[in-house]
């Protein structure tokens, strides 16, 4: 017969019952509260199927929805939130496409999704199934406490029998047999229904008179059924998938619950065997959801990063469409870096993702806004560019080389004055505006073939004539200056020589014309102050002032003259010597100016001459 403390070690009512037979109860009981409530909204990627395409999550739910095996939770949730990304990024999708297109935010419209539609008509399918399930469970858990209580009335009725205990113990085995047969029961009675079945199991075996054949024999078989439970739950310590693991370690501790007593000296050991694998699966399961945690944090970490980058370009001034489009392709990177990055906590996941969305939102609003703005100066360019290449065309037909090519080319610089246009048009509009620009440039370079023979002619007489003002130069003469002014007037007849050529034969004409000019501004000179000086004694025969009026003659004379050198002077300081016509205009100046001091010289020369003469009378 069981003695009482091995019943008592059965039923789990007294102390050593805590540490022992009911101990895996305990602990499946806390492993079962540390299990997160909201497993189907952390990122378990690598326990589920993984879906590319809405098709293949519909395909899935329509198999749940309309298949034989019951809807399961966790499968059901994660298909709802697979569904549901996707969903939404093929919806920004089409809206990033409409807008990078050109089109209107604000006037963008999104289109009924028919797959949408079937999704959540098979969810409500799946969902009524789901609700049915839990009420033929509920209903079922209601009809195996009745069928317990029932068991526990036949079991206690043996009892109060003490004489007819070992007749019954066949039955009582039976009954106990049905008890580990018949499953679960609602949980608010679970535990009192435990401890009344063990009561009165502990009665019976109290009363109950067996042989020690059959003790032991009873013994042996409960010890064989535990060795295999440890043996299972050993195994799962190899079980890749933690949770599949711990879900079947419940089923465990559930079966060893239910199984009898071991003889005395064995009970410890088998526990303890039992225990140590089940820690180990308990741990891992533990440490699992640790990992989870701290990936999710990790993930937080990233997201409020990326979120902190958006928000930084989203409050950046945009110069103009280059500096828009580059922005734009760096927010695009950023979402697909997001895209990359896992689930954050449960209680930060939606409100990360709502930071994220609002300044992704605000920096294609403002986009928008800008090119919404852009389409009225869109419009008023085309419209001005299509003016210039109206005209053109109207003058590209014209045989006015000159006065048409100044045209053009002011045309030309005024296109680029104008603003942007859309890449597209501006191609198309650059296009017929260079065409007619070409006709023109084509028709005239044709009529200009000749005109370039005549400038090469024209060339080699302006040679000719600067070669004979260098060889004068060099000669001297008393008519030099006629003959400098002959040269002058044959090399101004000759007409335009090549572009290319005319800054360098300009360069040396002036050179030695400017020397030839000196040469002859100081002979002149010269010969004019001795003819003064030859007139004085005439001039201070006419009488006593004829010299102070010849000298104030002269001073006002030098005033003037003076006054005028200031004006070029200052003029000169005004002009821009850039080009090439103002660096002409800027010499010419110069000599005019250089002819204005050797004459201010001569007349302070021949002031001098008359204050020397009233010196000696």
């Amino acid at each position: 017969m069981m003695d009482s403390q091995e019943i008592i070690l059965e039923t789990g009512n007294q102390e050593e019952v805590k540490q022992e037979a009911t101990a895996p109860e305990v602990e499946n009981q806390q492993e079962e509260v540390e299990i997160p409530q909201d497993i189907e909204e952390t990122p378990q990627e690598e326990e589920h199927k993984v879906y590319t395409t809405k098709k293949e999550v519909l395909d899935r739910v329509k198999e749940i929805a309309h298949g034989e095996d019951a809807p399961q939770k966790e499968e059901v949730d994660y298909l709802k939130t697979v569904f549901y990304k996707l969903h939404i990024a093929e919806r920004e999708a089409k809206l990033k496409d409409y807008i990078d297109g050109g089109g209107d935010p604000e006037a963008y419209q999104i289109t009924p999704d028919e797959d949408e539609e079937v999704f959540k008509a098979e969810m409500g399918i799946i969902k009524e199934r789901r609700q049915q399930q839990f009420r033929e469970m509920e209903a079922e858990k209601e009809e195996n406490l009745k069928k317990k209580l029932e068991i526990i009335e036949k079991i206690k009725a043996m009892v109060t029998s003490p004489e007819e205990a070992s007749k019954t113990y066949q039955e009582f085995k039976t009954l106990q047999q049905e008890w580990r047969d018949i499953k679960a029961v609602p949980a608010e009675r679970a535990n009192e229904l435990w401890r009344n079945y063990q009561l009165y199991v502990e009665q019976f075996y109290d009363l109950l008179k067996l042989n020690s054949e059959a003790r032991e024999l009873d013994f042996k078989k409960n010890l064989e059924a535990k060795t295999r439970l440890c043996e299972a739950a050993e195994k799962l310590a190899d079980e890749e998938d933690v949770i599949s693991a711990f879900h079947q370690l419940q089923k465990l501790h559930q079966e060893y619950r239910e199984i009898g007593p071991v003889s005395k000296e064995l009970r410890e050991e088998i526990w303890q065997r039992f225990k140590a694998a089940s820690t180990v699966i308990n741990k891992r399961h533990q440490q699992h959801f640790e990992n989870l945690r701290a990936r999710e944090e990790e993930n937080l970490q990233k997201k409020t990063a990326l979120c902190e980058k958006v928000e930084a370009i989203a409050a950046e001034e945009n110069k103009g469409s280059a500096d828009w489009e580059r922005h734009t392709q760096e927010i695009i990177a950023i979402q697909q870096e997001w895209k990359t990055i896992g689930f954050a906590p449960q209680k930060m996941n939606v409100k990360i993702f709502e930071r994220f969305r609002a300044a992704c939102d605000a920096f294609f609003a403002r986009k928008a806004e800008y090119f919404k703005s852009m389409k009225d100066a869109f419009k008023e360019n085309a419209e001005k560019k299509r003016a210039l290449i109206e005209k053109a065309k109207a003058l590209q037909d014209s045989t006015d080389w000159r006065s048409t090519s100044d045209k053009l080319i002011a045309l030309q610089k005024e296109w680029k004055t104008i603003g942007m246009v859309p890449k597209k048009l501006g191609d198309q509009l650059w296009e017929e505006f260079l065409a007619a620009c070409n006709k023109f440039f084509e028709a005239r370079n044709a009529a200009g073939a000749g005109q370039r023979s005549e400038e090469y002619a024209n060339l080699e007489k302006k040679r000719d004539v600067i070669a004979r003002l260098k060889a004068i130069a060099e000669q001297g003469g008393d008519d030099l200056q006629e003959q400098v002014q002959k040269l002058v007037e044959e090399y101004n007849a000759v007409g335009h020589v090549p572009f290319k050529e005319k800054d360098k034969l300009y360069k040396e004409y002036h050179e030695v014309l400017d020397r030839l000019y000196k040469e002859l501004n100081i002979s002149v000179a010269r010969r004019r102050l001795s003819k003064f000086k030859d007139t004085l004694k005439q001039v201070a025969e006419r009488g006593e002032g004829a010299l102070d009026s010849e000298r104030a003659r002269l001073m006002r004379q030098y005033e003037s003259m003076k006054q005028e050198i200031q004006t070029y002077e200052n003029n000169l300081g005004f002009l821009n010597a850039s080009s090439k016509k103002g660096n002409s205009l800027i010499d010419e100046m110069n000599r005019k100016v250089q002819k204005l001091k050797d004459d201010l010289e001569l007349i302070k020369e021949k002031i001098k001459a008359i204050d020397a003469e009233n010196s000696a009378k």
